[in-house]
């Protein structure tokens, strides 16, 4: 069984911010967590959890700027730390035990791109909203220096398949990938080439799915948000826009083909 995305989670300095600003434009249910010590606030729809969000400074950081992060399962998280390390990833944050929860980390893949492990407690797993669900992350993105090598780095990991491919010209491939599911989960491509920012790093990015992208534009608008990249049409009939929210962090969201 392939290990994917399981969880989402929002960095931010002002955390209630950002909970005002989210559920305006994808239109989450936001509740406190009651996590002892810090501020953690659980963000979902009909009942069913997507991720959280936190400060900087709850997670002991100093402010910096919005990020959004991905959790990847895995059933074993210590025997998965070495094995990143191996191939020539990095550990930023080691093994930590949420009580009653489970254990994470945090990592850079060999392209130096972002990324948590979660390995869940024994406890039953809550009920997750399907994957084009509207509020759930519907599609998730890498941008790296060779998706190629990237791609072998996550199928030798946690299982992934390689799925469509699409030709970008001088942008080389847009490898989609997917899981053991029929529904496609990403896709990766070089994050240099033409109309790309010089400076824009190897990450991950999160694609929230909303019931209209026109309607949520302007939400995000109206929110105080930016838009980076407007409404466009993109292969498999889906729609998609990326944005800044008010607090300069990035994000996207697509309406999905069926919409």
């Amino acid at each position: 069984m392939a290990d994917g995305f399981i969880w989402y989670e929002l960095v931010t300095n002002d955390v209630d911010k950002a909970a005002s600003f989210y559920k305006k434009v994808v239109g989450w249910d936001i509740k406190d967590s009651g996590m002892p010590g810090m501020k953690y606030m659980i963000f979902g729809k009909d009942g069913k959890d997507v991720g959280g969000m936190m400060t900087w400074a709850g997670a002991g950081a100093p402010d910096l700027p919005a990020q959004w992060m991905g959790h990847i399962h895995t059933a074993e998280l210590d025997e998965e730390l070495k094995a990143v390390a191996a191939d020539g990833g990095t550990i930023l944050k080691d093994a930590q035990d949420i009580p009653g929860v489970g254990r994470f980390a945090v990592v850079l893949d060999p392209q130096k791109a972002k990324y948590m492990l979660f390995e869940p407690g024994k406890q039953d797993a809550p009920p997750r909203l399907d994957q084009l669900a509207v509020g759930n992350v519907g599609w998730h993105e890498l941008l790296t220096d060779n998706q190629a090598t990237a791609f072998d780095y996550y199928s030798k990991h946690y299982g992934w398949q390689k799925d469509l491919a699409h030709d970008m010209g001088a942008m080389g491939t847009y490898q989609t990938f997917r899981t053991d599911k029929p529904l496609y989960t990403g896709g990766m491509m070089n994050r240099k080439g033409p109309g790309m920012p010089e400076d824009i790093p190897a990450h991950w990015q999160f694609y929230f799915t909303v019931d209209n992208i026109e309607g949520a534009e302007k939400r995000v608008i109206e929110a105080g948000g930016t838009i980076v990249l407007p409404p466009m049409d993109v292969p498999g009939g889906s729609r998609i826009l990326q944005a800044t929210d008010d607090q300069n962090g990035h994000f996207a969201l697509m309406q999905g083909p069926n919409s």
